[in-house]
């Protein structure tokens, strides 16, 4: 299991590197400062093994920013592996699945060409979480570091989506609609699950994919919003914070800031965030369109709707490939 690098801190380091499109040179290179910045957190020894743990909520092309993009992923994986560790992708979509997600975003050959293995995160492993016992992949339990690779959006649930819920897809399979039933009808309840599963796994680092982000009605069905940068840090609610800058939204709104206040978990003061990189100034959005929300928790129609929509998608995906 990875190592909780996530502890309980009143100072946090938050790195932001410009990069204004998604051509590989400058995603690599953005993607060696993030790593050169944090260098104190990025703590991979050789024969390490490390989840890459991107957004791959729907199968979606690249130029949709549903998911992370594939260059940012790409560039990670290269930067691990230069640090000689093993790095393997893995998610469970909300719907479709992994081989989908890949094969939407052109992946699946470059990934083979570096070596790097995809794996879904299934088969779970019941964990002690918020009060509950939420089944967590055994692949992500397993592996020896992690690192987050969320989208960043604006989410039409919790109001914007930046770094902690990013691993709520460790969460095998249906099970997350589950949750958001079990536990919708609080948001405390529920944003306190999401980030006691972002403390058991720990991830080493989060790097926020903000190149082209998706304001309104995320997290499908949004529009792309070109931001020009990426967010990066050991903590993730400083991470929120200053993605929350960036875009003027309010952090006392998103019930995961609320919540990881009221939890003592991270750092919400941007007065004891440390920015380093790039000025954001220059790059703040002061129009990121904001989401109509909508309920938290899934009714039971809801349920059914999105267990026939996962059936339909993998239907078209089975039919793409014979």
């Amino acid at each position: 299991m990875s190592v909780n690098n996530t502890s309980d801190v009143s100072r946090a380091k938050v790195a932001v590197t410009a990069c204004g499109d998604y051509a590989a040179a400058n995603v690599e290179r953005a993607i060696e400062r993030q790593f050169s910045l944090l260098s104190e957190s990025i703590t991979i020894s050789r024969g390490d093994s490390v989840l890459l743990k991107p957004n791959f909520i729907i199968p979606r092309p690249a130029e949709c920013p549903a998911q992370t993009h594939p260059a940012v992923i790409l560039a990670v994986a290269k930067a691990v592996i230069d640090l000689g560790g093993k790095p393997v992708v893995g998610d469970s979509p909300a719907w479709g699945d992994i081989a989908a997600c890949i094969e939407a975003l052109d992946l699946k050959e470059p990934l083979e060409k570096l070596g790097v293995k995809v794996v879904p995160l299934d088969k779970p492993v019941n964990q002690r979480i918020a009060g509950a016992r939420v089944g967590i992949s055994k692949a992500a339990l397993e592996a020896d570091k992690i690192i987050n690779l969320p989208k960043f959006k604006a989410h039409q649930q919790l109001g914007a989506t930046f770094a902690v819920k990013n691993m709520f897809g460790t969460v095998a399979g249906k099970e997350k609609v589950y949750w958001h039933f079990a536990k919708g009808a609080d948001y405390h309840d529920f944003c306190s699950m999401l980030i006691g599963i972002y403390k058991l796994l720990g991830p080493i680092v989060t790097i926020i994919d903000g190149i082209v982000a998706m304001e309104g009605q995320g997290p499908v069905g949004g529009d792309g919003r070109n931001l020009g940068l990426l967010v990066g840090g050991c903590d993730p609610v400083a991470c929120e914070m200053v993605c929350c800058e960036i875009v003027k939204f309010k952090p006392e709104e998103l019930p995961i800031i609320c919540s990881a206040r009221e939890l003592g978990f991270g750092c919400s003061d941007m007065n004891n965030i440390e920015v380093v990189g790039d000025d954001y100034e220059p790059l703040v959005c002061e129009d990121f369109k904001a989401s109509e929300l909508t309920a938290l928790r899934f009714s039971f129609f809801r349920i059914c709707k999105s267990i026939s929509k996962q059936l339909i998608i993998m239907a078209k995906y089975v039919i793409s490939r014979s």
